[in-house]
């Protein structure tokens, strides 16, 4: 599968039918400058560089990086990333100590033999809601635990549409991952209230309906025994 536009300026660069299987789901936010949502597991990164420039996009213009939880397969690619083109790294403040402390556990590279070097976070989500504001374009990150104590996900209405990114709301919920039934609960609800027209997820792909997005969100919550 090649990269492509999901809605004006929204694009999927990244995931496991387009670039590796062990990457969650990369997507790219184009307002001038360039934001990336979540980087893949790192082994990747020049065939994630090579879609951004298919699009006819630059990688050069990547200023924020937003990152939706800890996770290796999430976080992976932030390193050389970080170290070719300078962005802004964005997470909760929650999930910030495994990315500083390559923390094995927390950031699952165990899962994927492999390592996370301790890497340093620019700016620490620490409300329950938190705008960034990009000319006139709000994108909204809200603190959704769950499956980890700092997962957020991410919406902003463009072209008359809400898009939701949600990576890995399906879990898994494991205690090594601090995940909590009680919160994600509570964030999942919090989802459905949003009324999101496309859902962006983690590692099954894009919802493109109201009704689908609301049915993939209950299908789990049903799946884990709150609905």
């Amino acid at each position: 599968m090649k990269p492509y536009e999901i809605i004006k300026d929204i694009f999927i660069v990244g995931g496991p039918d387009i670039t590796d299987s062990r990457d969650g789901c990369v997507y790219l936010i184009h307002l001038g400058e360039l934001i990336l949502i979540d980087t893949g597991a790192g082994w990747s990164i020049e065939k994630i560089i090579g879609n951004i420039k298919k699009l006819g996009l630059d990688p050069k213009n990547l200023s924020k990086i937003i990152l939706t939880h800890c996770h290796i397969d999430h976080i992976g690619g932030v390193p050389e990333l970080k170290k070719r083109f300078e962005p802004k790294l964005y997470i909760h403040k929650l999930d910030a100590p495994p990315l500083e402390n390559g923390d094995r556990i927390q950031t699952a590279a165990t899962w994927y033999q492999t390592t996370f070097p301790p890497t340093p976070v620019d700016v620490k989500l620490n409300l329950t809601e938190e705008a960034l504001t990009i000319g006139e374009q709000k994108i909204v990150c809200l603190h959704t635990p769950g499956h980890t104590p700092g997962s957020i996900c991410i919406y902003l209405d463009r072209d008359g549409k809400r898009v939701l990114f949600a990576q890995d709301l399906h879990g898994p919920l494991l205690e090594e991952f601090g995940s909590n039934l009680k919160d994600w609960d509570r964030s999942t609800t919090r989802l459905l209230d949003l009324n999101a027209d496309i859902l962006c997820e983690g590692h099954f792909g894009i919802f493109k309906t109201k009704k689908d997005v609301k049915n993939y969100i209950l299908s789990y919550r049903r799946q884990y025994g709150v609905e």
